[in-house]
């Protein structure tokens, strides 16, 4: 069994995240080559698709959204989420565990026990039907048939309950945070019916598109679901596998590409919760523990970071039009030229026209 070194799942991986050269692909097609895209913050996946894409106007994801062919919703993970609307409508039947998982959650289970919640879900389509609505208002109108309680937990366990869309000016490039999130039933937004089975085969087939090669670990990581390691031995006649440095097995599509441990690759700023961050339980292909371990004592709104050489080597913070390098590595003079040139063009993408600045943080 071929095993693959740490540097040749680094550069497989960025490969298949298109993250070695910038690709002549749509917004559309990376999105749904992506599968899902993270979209914890509105501006985010802007930043994530600019870091792919040869040519990429904030625009071009807006237009997605407004014309619903991308669907902005809760799914892997139990987080926000960029998807194909058509690709929504078996991902989020496939990812329900772990989304309806919420409501066993203290923050959730506190102020809705003793609530009915097949009837508070039949309420809430009720009251969203045809319409697009702030969690706020859903939770002040269902406030009127479940009195006394959390106005606000009320709406957000119908979002668990029953597929949302988020409404395209939620995922407005703009405000970081804080904006008022707007939802409508996913059905009725899109037009699409949803599935009524999950589709787990598809889930890690497409993963590993993106991903792979992976271990069931890695993909149930990715999804936020179990139980996955029955469905990859169905599938293992239509893998290939592979094991890396450690012996663990990882599974691939058969025609996958794998990259030279060689590859030359690019300086690249990576939005927090980037897809290639986050796709695998064991992420030392792109992050070493070291500095995974630093990332964790800082606040959960995520930390965008940039690579050098393929790997993580520190973080930018974006200031009003002030980009903030933070490197956790020593910087040769060519990286630090490449890292400036490559903030350059990020600056310029999230500040069009102004004046900015770069700074590298000793």
């Amino acid at each position: 069994m071929t095993v693959l070194s740490l540097h040749q799942l680094n550069r497989t991986l960025l490969l298949r995240q298109k993250l070695v050269e910038r690709v002549e692909m749509t917004p559309f097609e990376l999105v749904r080559h992506l599968v899902a895209v993270q979209g914890q913050e509105p501006n985010w996946p802007y930043v994530g698709l600019w870091a792919r894409l040869a040519h990429f106007r904030r625009d071009d994801l807006a237009a997605l959204l407004r014309d619903r062919k991308v669907v902005r919703s809760t799914m892997i993970r139990r987080t926000v989420h960029l998807a194909d609307a058509d690709d929504f409508r078996w991902l989020r039947p496939t990812v329900r565990p772990a989304v309806h998982a919420a409501l066993q959650a203290a923050y959730y289970r506190d102020e809705i026990e003793g609530i009915d919640l097949d009837a508070l879900a039949v309420k809430g389509r009720e009251l969203l039907s045809g319409r697009l609505l702030t969690r706020a208002q859903l939770g002040r109108e269902l406030a009127e048939h479940f009195p006394d309680r959390h106005v606000r937990r009320l709406a957000e366990s119908v979002e668990v309950m029953v597929p949302m869309a988020h409404g395209p000016d939620s995922g407005a490039w703009g405000a970081w945070r804080n904006r008022a999130v707007t939802i409508a039933i996913a059905e009725e937004w899109t037009g699409l019916p949803m599935d009524t089975a999950p589709d787990p085969e598809a889930l890690i087939l497409r993963y590993l598109a993106a991903f792979g090669p992976a271990t069931v670990a890695d993909v149930q990581a990715w999804a936020g679901v179990t139980k996955l390691a029955e469905v990859v031995a169905r599938l293992r006649p239509r893998l290939r596998v592979f094991r890396n440095e450690a012996g663990k097995e990882l599974f691939d599509l058969p025609d996958a590409p794998i990259a030279d441990p060689d590859l030359p690759v690019p300086v690249r700023f990576l939005p927090a919760f980037d897809n290639a961050l986050l796709g695998h339980k064991d992420r030392a292909r792109v992050i070493s523990d070291e500095d995974r371990a630093r990332i964790n004592k800082i606040a959960s709104a995520g930390v965008p970071m940039y690579l050098v050489d393929g790997f993580v080597h520190g973080r930018w913070d974006l200031d009003g039009t002030t980009i903030r390098i933070t490197p956790w590595h020593l910087l040769s003079s060519a990286d630090e030229t490449a890292v400036l040139a490559e903030a350059q063009r990020l600056l310029s993408f999230i500040a069009p026209g102004e004046t900015g600045t770069i700074v590298i943080n000793p």
